[in-house]
């Protein structure tokens, strides 16, 4: 059954059923709560509402800003709902909190959305909910971790009138998702795909050969033109494409085959984590600290 997980301001004519099985994930900025409407008629320039339907206009994109951390060379993404201005941040980082604040100025950020339990930061879930009332943090199921709302495949995030869908992909770590835009324009991979590279998969229930099942079956079968924006990047690169990473990851692609990809993972000699010991514990907890 597919979960819709939504904003106020998103319009639905779903059943009641469906409306029912969502009431326990009540959301919103500090003076508002998650609900439905079925009568809502609003026309903008761009879009129209009307009935309990939307008309999303083929110009119109997903509000977009790429934010970065420098000590974990994270990637934080902010993206919104131009109409309505409701938000969400994916991937925010506990140091950069404050900053990730400022930038959504004006908007209505309902959602904290990780892509996965982070080995090398703490996720800022924990802080912005406490600095913005009403905000959920948001993970995967399969994560183990703990948040407000725990997504599976196939779920949806929304925000607004806009969404992302829920895509499994684990393999870095037996918990990973990747988040597909509703127009299919850009995927977030998280740790599981990266700019030329991947996550590593030596920790944390990772397994190369989870992870090459979920590249090809679950990101490679997306438009060759979608925008692959990874969690991290190291060398100041900020955006690469399905088609690209098909075409020359030089671990993933140009045609590597299973065995091929397990063999270079298997090679990798990565150091441990500087702040795997604290980081993941944390991060289980939805960036609650050790109060030890």
């Amino acid at each position: 059954m597919l979960r819709v997980l939504c904003s106020k301001s998103s319009v639905f004519s779903n059943s009641s059923s469906l409306a029912r099985g969502l009431a326990k994930t009540s959301i919103a900025s500090s003076s508002s709560k998650l609900s439905f409407s079925t009568t809502t008629t609003t026309t903008t320039s761009n879009a129209t509402m009307t009935g309990g339907g939307t008309i999303i206009k083929k110009d119109e994109t997903i509000g977009f800003k790429q934010l970065f951390d420098d000590e974990s060379s994270t990637y934080t993404y902010l993206l919104w709902d131009p109409t309505t201005k409701d938000a969400i941040l994916v991937d925010p980082v506990d140091i950069q909190v404050d900053r990730d604040i400022r930038e959504a100025q004006g908007l209505n950020l309902v959602f904290g959305v990780n892509t996965h339990a982070h080995a090398d930061h703490i996720t800022g879930t924990h802080l912005l909910k406490q600095k913005i009332p009403g905000l959920r943090s948001v993970i995967a199921k399969a994560s183990g971790a703990q948040a407000d709302v725990l997504v599976e495949p196939g779920d949806q995030i929304v925000f607004g009138r806009r969404s992302l869908k829920v895509r499994a992909t684990p393999g870095h770590t037996s918990g990973c998702l990747s988040y597909v835009a509703d127009d299919s324009s850009f995927v977030l991979t998280g740790d599981t795909l990266l700019i030329q590279g991947c996550g590593r998969t030596d920790f944390q229930g990772g397994s190369a050969e989870t992870l090459y099942e979920s590249v090809h079956t679950q990101l490679y079968t997306l438009p060759d033109d979608t925008l692959v924006y990874p969690a991290h990047d190291y060398k100041g690169r900020t955006s690469s494409s399905i088609g690209a990473e098909k075409d020359t990851n030089p671990r993933l692609g140009g045609g590597k085959t299973r065995d091929e990809f397990v063999e270079i993972m298997a090679n990798l000699n990565l150091a441990y984590p500087k702040k795997i010991d604290v980081a993941v514990p944390a991060n289980l907890r939805c960036g609650v600290p050790d109060v030890e």
